[in-house]
């Protein structure tokens, strides 16, 4: 798959930056023409990505966001990072409805939120700290389906 563009954008960890992240990731993809429910998706699934980050990354402290964004003539690609505690059990985080903060009125919903939006959803731990959430996406597949 050809590659139409790419960005990468690095914030801090305070709650107000997850719409300035969705809103941001929300503009660039809009270069490929996505329809508004797929933009709507992307959208959903980069604040539930970002908002893991701001919560469980960094429990005691700010800490950096990264967000890498892939274009492709029909596809998105966005990988989330951070370089916070990391995840201990990968697969038990990925359950619906596991938190590790039910005291904060958690879902525990959030990996399963980004995995009905996305087309696919790899969590990996970072060669340093942390966790890398890659999500891809192909967008026209509602106008096929539509036809």
């Amino acid at each position: 798959m050809k590659v139409i563009n790419e960005m990468e954008l690095k914030f801090r960890s305070y709650s107000q930056n997850e719409s300035f992240a969705r809103a941001c990731v929300a503009a660039f993809c809009s270069q490929i023409n996505p329809t508004l429910d797929e933009l709507t998706d992307l959208k959903t699934a980069v604040s539930e990505a970002v908002t893991n980050c701001v919560v469980h990354a960094y429990p005691i402290g700010i800490g950096d966001i990264i967000i890498r964004v892939v274009l492709y003539e029909k596809a998105v690609e966005i990988s989330i990072i951070d370089f916070g505690v990391g995840i201990k059990d990968i697969v038990k985080a990925r359950e619906p409805f596991y938190t590790t903060k039910p005291n904060q009125e958690r879902s525990g919903m959030g990996f399963t939120v980004m995995e009905s939006f996305m087309d696919r959803v790899d969590v990996r731990h970072s060669s340093n700290k942390g966790i890398i959430v890659t999500m891809y996406k192909e967008l026209g597949q509602d106008i096929a389906q539509a036809n």
